[in-house]
């Protein structure tokens, strides 16, 4: 259990740093932030807490094979290589998840059936023509990663299943709600950790209000999931995720308000039916409440808000809703540390503020920006006497360039060089050329990680990469539902991709999505039977929103 090996976490572009911190908090080593990636190194157990605790993360990868192909036959013959009984048995069902940046391999699908072959091969000549793993595309109980960069292709076990973004705890949804780990990463990038006030007036589903009482009370995000796919592997320890998954010593009272409203009767049905669904209901209030009717606020708070973008969701007067925004930040919430993510410049100057910070962030397909706005009150001349300031946005774009300019600047190691890393790690570094093994090559572990883009066809088209149960203390209202023996229970089919591209790709994800309208829970019982307990707590009864 306490042996080390490598892992990589995929997240949102921007949100590299925010992940890499949290992983360190885990006692994660080697932490290296990429892009839209984190390597670090670790035992079972920062696995297994990096699926439950990790609120940026959008999957936890362990690889375990390295090498070099030039083609789709190289690539064969190298996975045929493979000791797969080391991974899979024959009762086991598997699925490949190929991401491909090269010219050599320009259709991804032909070389996932060339894997998928060489693994089924594979068994065939050692058991017989008829013995072989099943093929699964959904629900598989073993999913392999295939990520090509170049001539160079990592295969890694992806530990988590279903992306993690999807924690458990909605619902339903709104129209166009932001992504749960993006809502996380933006919260935590502003610092608060539940130590002030929290607002959303436009707070939609309710997804950064769901998601800042979960960090105030420092609750897993992933105790509401029903399973991970790394409960099917053949080293799979129930005993240590059980105590990881009931530890709750670290949880907390959340002491200061949670605030949200939104203009919309439905919107806030369905922002409380998450919120309950989450056990949060006790700590967040939620109205229906135009902006324009706010006109307090408790006292030197943060406020993090996703407006319309006029994209996805617009309003009649945009100009208007913006201006409002900004007339509200200087009248209402003086004291505050505001965060707005927005996708249009034009917008952003109709609030008529001056934005401390600047982040690039996808939000979906949608390239946005969030802008942080100090709120001080008086004048800024009194405010800087006063001993404060605002960082200069110029300072966050130069450590932005200085940040990008690391990454392009990295050289790429000697084959020689890869050859020994890989080896040194247990993972081959071996090289195919036209389908016979060769000598070894390098892989850049210190500049170029799993994931970042090596040329500019690669940076073109790179991915814009429940166990929920409140104790009596928290007194919420949303019990953990008994562990189920997951190898035998089917978990929910993945509809939904951490790769937005995939979605304007797929016509057929477009009409399915085309005309979709919020719907609310049923309202005759709970929606708490998805859920896990811990070991021993008694259900009881819950108290009505």
């Amino acid at each position: 259990m306490n042996e080390k090996f490598e892992m990589v976490a995929k997240t949102f572009q921007g949100l590299e740093e925010v992940l890499a911190e949290e992983l360190r908090n885990l006692g994660a080593e080697n932490v290296a932030p990429g892009r839209r990636a984190v390597t670090f190194d670790g035992d079972l157990a920062t696995l297994y807490k990096a699926n439950l605790c990790c609120r940026t993360a959008l999957r936890i990868l362990k690889p375990f094979y390295k090498f070099i192909a030039a083609d789709p036959d190289a690539l064969y013959e190298m996975v045929k290589e493979y000791d797969w009984t080391s991974i899979l048995t024959l009762d086991k069902t598997f699925a490949v998840d190929m991401t491909a940046y090269s010219e050599d391999f320009s259709h991804s699908r032909y070389a996932t059936y060339r894997v998928k072959d060489a693994i089924v091969d594979y068994f065939k000549d050692r058991f017989g023509p008829n013995a072989r793993p099943k093929v699964r595309l959904t629900d598989a109980d073993v999913i392999i990663n295939v990520h090509i960069s170049g001539d160079r292709v990592t295969l890694s076990l992806d530990s988590s299943g279903e992306s993690l973004h999807k924690r458990g705890y909605r619902v339903a949804q709104t129209e166009a709600p932001i992504n749960e780990v993006l809502a996380a990463g933006i919260i935590l990038m502003s610092g608060w950790r539940g130590d002030a006030p929290f607002v959303d007036p436009m707070c939609g589903s309710g997804t950064f209000l769901t998601e800042a009482a979960l960090i105030a009370a420092n609750i897993m995000p992933g105790v509401f999931r029903k399973s991970f796919a790394f409960e099917h592997w053949k080293d799979f320890d129930a005993d240590l995720l059980e105590s990881l998954y009931n530890d709750d010593s670290a949880e907390r009272e959340i002491e200061h308000p949670i605030v949200g409203a939104d203009i919309s009767p439905k919107a806030v049905a369905i922002a409380r039916a998450n919120i309950k669904a989450a056990g949060m209901s006790k700590y967040v209030q939620v109205e229906c409440k135009p902006l324009a009717e706010w006109d307090e606020a408790p006292a030197n708070g943060v406020l993090v808000t996703n407006p319309p973008y006029g994209e996805r969701i617009s309003v009649e007067d945009m100009d208007g809703l913006y201006e409002l925004i900004g007339q509200k930040l200087k009248r209402v919430f003086k004291g505050y540390h505001a965060w707005l993510i927005g996708y249009r410049d034009e917008y952003f100057k109709k609030i008529g503020l001056t934005p401390s910070r600047k982040v690039e962030l996808l939000n979906g397909s949608l390239e946005c920006e969030l802008r942080e706005y100090v709120i001080f009150e008086g004048d800024y001349k009194s405010f800087r006497a006063s001993g404060q300031h605002i960082k200069a946005v110029e300072e966050h774009i130069e450590e932005r360039d200085k940040r990008d300019q690391h990454f392009k600047s990295q050289r790429r190691k000697s084959d020689a060089e890869w050859a020994c890393d890989a080896r040194d790690r247990g993972f081959g570094g071996r090289t195919a050329q036209k389908g016979k093994p060769s000598a070894g090559r390098s892989f850049d572990r210190d500049g170029q990680r799993p994931g970042a883009p090596r040329n500019k066809l690669e940076e073109r088209y790179q991915p814009k990469t429940h166990r929920f149960a409140p104790n009596d203390r928290n007194n919420s209202d949303a019990p953990r539902a008994p562990r189920v023996n997951n190898a035998a229970a089917p978990r929910p089919a993945a509809t939904h991709s951490d790769n937005p591209l995939a979605v304007r790709r797929n016509i057929n994800a477009l009409k399915s999505i085309q005309g979709r309208q919020p719907s609310l829970p049923p309202t005759d019982g709970e929606q708490s039977g998805n859920l896990r307990s811990r070991r021993g707590w008694k259900r009881r009864d819950n108290s009505e929103d």
